[in-house]
């Protein structure tokens, strides 16, 4: 999953790179779409995290049919709810984008790229939905595949429909979205392939097993989805701050966001990963393996990203001088990887917190966590920092920041791991 995981958010890091080669206008155009990016990401990963939850529950629970008829309702139920919020965000794409400081020259922009992004978003949650799947039944092989294939084809086809070759003339800002658009498609081709030889789906008893499965998959994915919903809106409030700052500072803003998500790779694919193993253990009750696998995950998180962070960080003014061609563009990025990569290990521990509390039954703790995590520590950490020393303040307050996250998330894991070792309800 980490293989898959670092080739996709690789190729988003790519996409950034290609395009601040276009200039300083269309690299902030994509920064300014990124938070609703990440509203489409969340509501899907917080309908995966239930699809793993359920389904790796009741395969610990050995109740394989009640799997198959999990599988076939969220496949069909998370398709059409990611159809329905994109149509959603196209049309209301003038006032939102508005509200966010785009002003109209970027957001003519923003426009052209907007629907072939949204397309691609839905086509990337679908896939995402059969990955959660596979997931579910211990397959984390083939998702990180996937993973990889989809990365190398946009990769591919990114500077061939941005910038054209011969006598072909590139599309610019557009041309990146479809070729995500045309990898993710692929990929669900090739992903809709391997299911069919799975006996994983079943057509029979999906009225029934809906009303029974109702309020428990509300139960994980409302709080989780809320969870996943916070750092979009957090998102767009940061955003909002750093364009107070300038053109420049966006643009930096966008791609330092680019290369945060590609440091996390390691603490994104155990959120991804450990999750349905937590599950069996829930189904099976086993919470010596529970305790046993948390600790080596906090474990894994802390050395990793803090030795990712620091190396990082010594090298933040090669990093931006690759990523981007500005010369004011670089001197922003150099400072914010120089003060956010290393604070990335604290808030690891938190995402792990948040991802084992939807696994094991304690979805509003977790929705808690995550809340604290960005509207108590993070941005008011940010808004004060900006308010003080511009942009190297707004740096060193989201560092802050999510310091002060990870200490509160360990605190709150080392009482849940204390307590008792009961079946915690799904609403708890």
């Amino acid at each position: 999953m980490a293989i898959g995981v670092l080739a996709l958010l690789g190729f988003q890091l790519v996409d950034s790179a290609f395009i601040a080669r276009l200039g300083t206008a269309p690299l902030a155009a994509q920064s300014f779409t990124f938070p609703l990016s990440f509203l489409v990401i969340g509501i899907q990963v917080g309908m995966g995290i239930a699809i793993a939850a359920l389904i790796s529950r009741a395969l610990g629970a050995r109740e394989a049919a009640r799997a198959r008829r999990l599988g076939s309702l969220v496949l069909v139920v998370g398709t059409v709810t990611i159809a329905l919020l994109v149509l959603l965000l196209w049309a209301i794409q003038t006032p939102l984008f508005g509200l966010l400081g785009a002003d109209e020259a970027t957001r003519a922009l923003i426009r052209d790229y907007w629907a072939p992004q949204l397309l691609a978003a839905w086509l990337g949650a679908v896939l995402y939905f059969g990955y959660s799947l596979f997931r579910a039944h211990g397959d984390t092989w083939l998702p990180g595949k996937m993973m990889v294939i989809t990365s190398l084809l946009n990769l591919v086809l990114d500077p061939l429909l941005i910038f054209g070759v011969g006598p072909w003339k590139g599309l610019g800002l557009p041309g990146a979205a479809w070729a995500t658009t045309i990898a993710f498609a692929i990929g669900l081709l090739l992903l809709a392939q391997r299911l069919r030889d799975k006996p994983w789906l079943a057509l029979e008893g999906l009225a029934g097993e809906m009303q029974r499965s109702l309020m428990p998959f509300v139960g994980i994915a409302g709080p989780a989805m809320i969870s996943q919903l916070m750092p979009p809106l957090a998102a767009m409030l940061a955003i909002s701050v750093v364009a107070s700052l300038g053109e420049p500072q966006v643009a930096a803003w966008g791609l330092a966001s680019r290369l945060e998500t590609l440091s996390l790779m390691v603490v994104l694919a155990m959120t991804m990963s450990l999750p349905p193993w937590l599950g069996r253990c829930y189904g099976a009750g086993d919470w010596e393996q529970v305790h046993r696998l948390m600790r080596l995950a906090l474990r894994v998180v802390v050395l990793w990203q803090l030795s990712l962070g620091v190396i990082m960080a010594m090298a933040s003014p090669w990093l931006a001088l690759a990523l981007s061609g500005n010369p004011e563009v670089q001197g922003d990025l150099a400072i914010l990887i120089r003060f956010l990569l290393p604070s990335y290990a604290a808030l690891g521990v938190c995402m792990i917190v948040v991802s084992a509390g939807n696994a094991l039954g304690w979805p509003l703790r977790a929705m808690l966590m995550s809340g604290a995590r960005l509207f108590v520590f993070y941005l008011p950490c940010l808004w004060l920092g900006a308010w003080l020393g511009e942009l190297m303040g707004l740096a060193m307050g989201a560092a802050i920041g999510n310091l002060l996250a990870g200490l509160a998330a360990w605190q709150v894991l080392r009482r849940i791991l204390a307590s008792p070792r009961r079946q915690p309800s799904s609403a708890s």
